[in-house]
């Protein structure tokens, strides 16, 4: 059973305005995309949405898979009438915009991976971090985790920023980062990536130290046809720390998967 998803939708809204969908990182909400919105939304229908047990989303106990957040998201544009979308990802999300790749071709335009992986390393490190917050709540991996999301040159110059970042991992319900975490212990996409045929950018950063670049090459090197970015300096949430250059990167994947439709 899909979980309603907390979701908001900025910018035009007409039959042949394209339709592109933000899906976030593990212990973030949709908040993590505001600028990239701000930009797109000029000339795109912007959905951008919680994960289950994220930001303002359902929480489901239990366990749960990259493909349950996938349908989550497909029940979601089903409900607003989307059929063909472009996918944005980054981390969790990167997973389930794999996913959809994979198998929901013909409705997924193109693909943007950032900051993710076909597999996120040994799964015993999932279920004991899902096991800790699930004793202690975020506030167990809070801190750890703010500092993978954002350089340390850029913690030590924005301590604002942390603090924001902080608030956004303390603020996601324990049972919704957990099974979030199990989902993506079970995530294996390796075998899989030759089957996404979309139009492809795969981006990653350059300090980033939960998906370094090589982790993203390896995505890059299975999908045939895809584009590789490292930006620079940038660790594992690019988004708010370099948003500027990640909403460029956007932009124009976007402009190209759309110009190679028409052709």
């Amino acid at each position: 059973m899909p979980a309603t998803l907390s979701h908001e939708v900025s910018g035009p809204r007409s039959a042949d305005t394209p339709v592109v969908v933000l899906l976030g990182s593990l212990g973030s909400d949709r908040s993590m995309w505001d600028a990239q919105v701000r930009d797109l939304a000029r000339d795109h229908t912007v959905v951008a949405v919680d994960h289950r047990g994220h930001g303002g989303s359902d929480v489901v106990t239990g366990p749960c898979t990259i493909a349950d957040l996938a349908g989550d998201v497909t029940a979601l544009l089903d409900s607003l009438s989307v059929d063909r979308f472009h996918v944005v990802g980054l981390s969790l999300g990167g997973a389930a915009a794999q996913w959809l790749a994979v198998h929901e071709a013909p409705r997924v335009r193109s693909a943007a991976l950032l900051c993710t992986a076909a597999r996120f390393g040994e799964p015993s490190g999932w279920v004991e971090r899902a096991a800790a917050v699930r004793e202690g709540g975020t506030a167990a991996v809070a801190d750890a985790v703010v500092a993978r999301w954002i350089t340390s040159a850029r913690a030590d110059a924005d301590p604002e920023l942390v603090a924001r970042l902080r608030e956004m991992v303390l603020a996601t319900p324990a049972e919704g980062y957990a099974a979030a975490c199990e989902a993506l212990s079970g995530w294996d996409n390796r075998a899989d990536l030759g089957r996404i045929t979309c139009p492809t950018l795969v981006l990653a950063g350059d300090e980033d130290p939960s998906t370094p670049p090589a982790v993203l090459e390896e995505i890059a090197d299975g999908v045939p046809g895809s584009e590789f970015v490292t930006l620079s300096p940038a660790a594992h949430v690019p988004t708010v720390e370099i948003p500027e250059r990640v909403t460029e990167q956007l932009r124009a994947h976007l402009t190209a998967a759309g110009q190679k439709e028409t052709e």
